[in-house]
């Protein structure tokens, strides 16, 4: 049962977890569009993200065995989708806009193989509590450059838990995968 397994991500905090499980794998950066179309919901737009991101390696594989992986992570707040910041400043806002509150992470998963035949797909939701946070808090964290490449501008499981007053639900699917449900779709698949 030794298949090529391939993660489509740029994320080092994927390959990071993924690794932790034991399972053998590469690692290929996908391309995919992540802008929202009007009226997506967020379920809908992580589920079709991590799917393009899926299907973008496969494609450009061509080895007809290969299995691979894609995964993408989006923080809701008031209904409003959050995913990198693009600058400081924008990273400033999202943290605002999470201080005090609670929001949900949607990390979903695709598994594709040969001609981006979809194998399994799903979305994992979590709540997050953040406390509320003093503007000295925010501005010391950004200087920090951790928030920049994260999703909602935080990493949970960096110098941004300091944020976290409480989650309901996985904690890998706010770091960017939620293994223990992935394990169970490539077990039920056959993969491993």
């Amino acid at each position: 049962m030794s298949q090529r397994i391939v993660l489509a991500s740029s994320s080092p905090r994927r390959t990071e977890l993924l690794r932790a499980t034991g399972l053998g794998f590469e690692v290929i950066h996908p391309s995919s569009n992540e802008t929202v179309s009007d009226g997506e919901a967020p379920e809908e737009f992580v589920l079709r993200v991590s799917l393009e991101k899926a299907c973008s390696v496969s494609s450009a594989l061509g080895d007809g065995a290969a299995i691979v992986i894609g995964a993408d992570t989006i923080v809701v707040v008031d209904g409003e989708i959050l995913g990198k910041p693009g600058d400081t400043e924008e990273a400033s806002s999202m943290l605002r806009k999470l201080s005090g509150k609670e929001h949900r992470v949607y990390t979903a998963f695709s598994v594709v193989r040969a001609k981006n035949e979809l194998l399994h797909s799903e979305s994992v939701c979590t709540a997050v509590r953040v406390k509320p946070l003093a503007a000295s808090e925010i501005e010391g964290y950004i200087k920090t450059g951790e928030p920049m490449d994260k999703a909602g501008a935080y990493a949970i499981q960096g110098a941004g838990s300091f944020i976290v007053s409480g989650i309901e639900g996985s904690y890998s699917n706010v770091v960017g995968l939620p293994v223990e449900e992935l394990l169970e779709a490539l077990k039920k698949l056959e993969i491993v």
